[in-house]
């Protein structure tokens, strides 16, 4: 008896599937960057060897993708893409939509490389750039007075760690970061964790930033690796407490049917 075989993942590809993995790698190995018109549709039906439903069907998984973008008229055609950051974020929060990411699993997250990205910055950042950090920061200087002027706060204060993330030259490590504060954003309003004003998380978070900026201005990477550590590990345990407090209570008798 023939030993047991298993298909591999090409083999389970749809024959426009196939085809789009297949211009992809044509397309990095001839260097070809944003902007780079892709040969006619009849050019890629020869190429290929595929019928024209195929090959359009394909172009428009590539499309689906953010991979490359058609534009008609005079000067048309399909142009290789870059994906925005923005639509890659997207992209992977629908992902994500389904896994249900808990308070705690962003912050294992954000406890292990927003410290080190404080670290990496350390003493790198222009005059310009701190001076955009404390601006983000006017945006909270004074407690929220309302739900509305609490929930904006707190999105305010994950813009801050958004920008203080765009300005690393790790482009994985950015993305990480600036994903993750988006999904934190994502679970605090839709679970509304902002309903109840919270001084401590405020009050705690806005003296962090402070140190934490004065730390990358001198240039000291242990200061700010290590403030932005008991950050992170502060605002997971208040944020967890804010949950508690807003999704766990008594039954009041006037609720009982």
């Amino acid at each position: 008896m023939p030993p047991a075989t298993t298909r591999s993942t090409h083999d389970r590809l749809s024959r426009p599937q196939q085809v789009a993995e297949a211009i992809k790698s044509w397309v990095m190995q001839n260097g070809w960057g944003p902007g780079m018109r892709l040969p006619s549709e009849t050019e890629l039906i020869d190429r290929f060897g595929m019928a024209k439903g195929t090959i359009r069907e394909a172009i428009r998984i590539l499309e689906a993708q953010g991979l490359v973008k058609s534009r008609t008229g005079p000067g048309g055609g399909v142009f290789v893409h870059q994906v925005s950051e923005e639509r890659a974020t997207a992209l992977l929060g629908n992902y994500f939509y389904f896994e249900h990411l808990t308070i705690d699993d962003i912050y294992q997250i954000r406890q292990a490389l927003e410290p080190e990205l404080a670290a990496t910055l350390a003493g790198r950042l222009s005059e310009t750039q701190l001076t955009a950090l404390q601006e983000v920061m006017t945006c909270y200087s004074e407690p929220a007075r309302t739900a509305e002027e609490e929930r904006e706060q707190h999105l305010a204060s994950l813009r801050f760690h958004a920008l203080l993330a765009e300005m690393s030259g790790n482009a994985l490590l950015r993305f990480l970061i600036r994903f993750t504060a988006n999904m934190l954003a994502e679970i605090t309003v839709s679970r509304r964790l902002y309903v109840q004003p919270n001084r401590e998380l405020w009050s705690s978070g806005l003296d962090y930033q402070s140190r934490l900026i004065a730390a990358l201005r001198a240039g000291d990477a242990l200061v700010a690796r290590q403030i932005l550590s008991e950050h992170m590990k502060n605002a997971h345990r208040l944020m967890l407490m804010q949950e508690t407090v807003l999704t766990q209570r008594f039954l009041p008798e006037n609720e009982i049917i």
